[in-house]
Parts: structure tokens; C-alpha cells; sequence
């Protein structure tokens, strides 16, 4: 059970001292939201945020994990594993060619993941769950951080955990928090992108730890 605090809610004028503190506490992903404001409205931040993290998150035994929130996001995938990206995740709605958009990603020694939004049947990850090492399952309409938790979403990853099997892990990014992290967990997935539950709290690193045991059931 991995908790994976992403720095879209993050105060940025903060961004490397929070950073340390759920890094500190023994966060082993730190999950970066990447928008372009085509796929979704808002624009966030590009390769020189995952740049600024890269020796701090790599010096802490951490991954940079990348989600694509982006038009043809196997354009992007370069730049983003040059700036120090381990996992780049892609948004199976964004890209005519998603076999294309994942051997990008591998070519580049990257592992590759994929992304459904809340809209999109778990059968779209059919024909690539073998060529992936992680399918992120949407459990917000993507674009915004702090939005509820969809409550639809539990059986949607009990399907998704069905089809995948063991095969990849399933992440789970989208409304997590201590009321809903353990019924993802009961539901199979493994990874929990967090954002809003870890940085807008008083203490991030703490809020790391509660969640974790959240989703083992404490």
C-alpha cells in the first residue's frame, strides 16, 4: 500500500520543503500532474518542475512518477524522462495510437503506465495491461484537485482488478482521503495518488502516515 502525494495541491513557494517532509516519513512516489490545457482545461507544469525534484526525490530511494494529462502525450514523453521522470503515466483518451504512446515511454527506460477517467470502460486497458506496469484508474473528472471522490468508483476498481489481475499494479488518484482510502484498497488497488488530503493539511508528512494506515485498515 503506497501512498503517493501529488504536488498539484502543493504551495510552490514551499514546493522543496513539503516535498521533504512526506519524503521524510517514507514517501516512495511523488506524483506530478501535467496538464495542457487542451486534454483538460488548466495548465500546470512542464519538465523543469520534475527537473527541480529529481536529485531530492532520487537522493530520498523516491520515484518521480509523470501523469499526462495531455493532447498526444507520446509527444512529451522525451522531455519529461530527460528531466529525471521514472514512470510516465498516459491517458489512454488522449492519444490515437496508445501502443505507440507506451513503447515511447519504454524506449526511454521509463516505465510506462496508463489512465482511465471515470467515463471510460475498463476494457480500454485490455490489449496493453501486459505491455504496462501500472493502470491509474480516475477516480475525479481529471483537471482540478480537491474534488469528492466518486462513489462508483469502488466497483469500477473491483472490474478493473478483475481484468488486470497481477499483472500491473492499479493506482487510484482522485478524492483519497482517510474516508476513502481503505475501501480503494478493499476494491485492489495498490497505489494512492493523494493530493489535497496530503499538502492542504497542517502537517503533509503526517497526513502520509494516517493515510497509509488508513489503507491497511488502522
Amino acid at each position: 500500500m503506497t501512498v503517493a502525494p501529488s504536488i498539484l495541491s502543493a504551495d510552490f513557494a514551499r514546493l522543496g520543503e513539503q516535498v521533504a517532509a512526506v519524503l521524510d516519513v517514507g514517501a516512495k512516489v511523488i506524483h506530478v500532474d501535467v496538464m495542457d490545457g487542451h486534454f483538460v482545461p488548466p495548465i500546470t507544469m512542464g519538465p523543469i518542475v520534475v527537473e527541480a525534484l529529481r536529485d531530492q526525490v532520487h537522493e530520498a530511494g523516491a520515484i518521480l512518477e509523470v501523469h499526462l494529462m495531455v493532447e498526444r502525450p507520446e509527444r512529451q514523453v522525451d522531455a519529461f524522462a530527460e528531466a529525471g521522470a521514472d514512470r510516465i503515466l498516459a491517458q489512454v483518451e488522449a492519444t490515437p495510437n496508445l501502443h505507440y504512446a507506451i513503447d515511447a515511454i519504454r524506449r526511454r527506460d521509463v516505465e510506462p503506465g496508463v489512465v482511465i477517467n471515470p467515463g471510460t470502460p475498463v476494457e480500454a486497458v485490455a490489449e496493453v495491461v501486459d505491455d504496462v506496469e501500472m493502470v491509474l484508474c480516475m477516480t475525479v473528472n481529471p483537471g482540478w484537485g480537491g474534488q469528492p471522490f466518486l462513489p462508483h468508483s469502488y466497483d469500477k476498481l473491483r472490474r478493473l482488478k478483475a481484468l488486470v489481475g497481477d499483472r500491473a499494479l492499479i493506482e487510484v488518484d482522485g478524492g483519497v482521503d482517510k474516508d476513502t482510502i481503505g475501501g480503494c484498497a478493499e476494491a485492489g488497488a495498490d497505489v494512492f495518488v493523494a493530493g489535497s488530503a496530503v499538502f492542504k493539511s497542517d502537517d503533509p508528512g503526517q497526513a502520509v502516515e494516517e493515510l497509509t494506515q488508513a489503507a491497511l485498515g488502522g
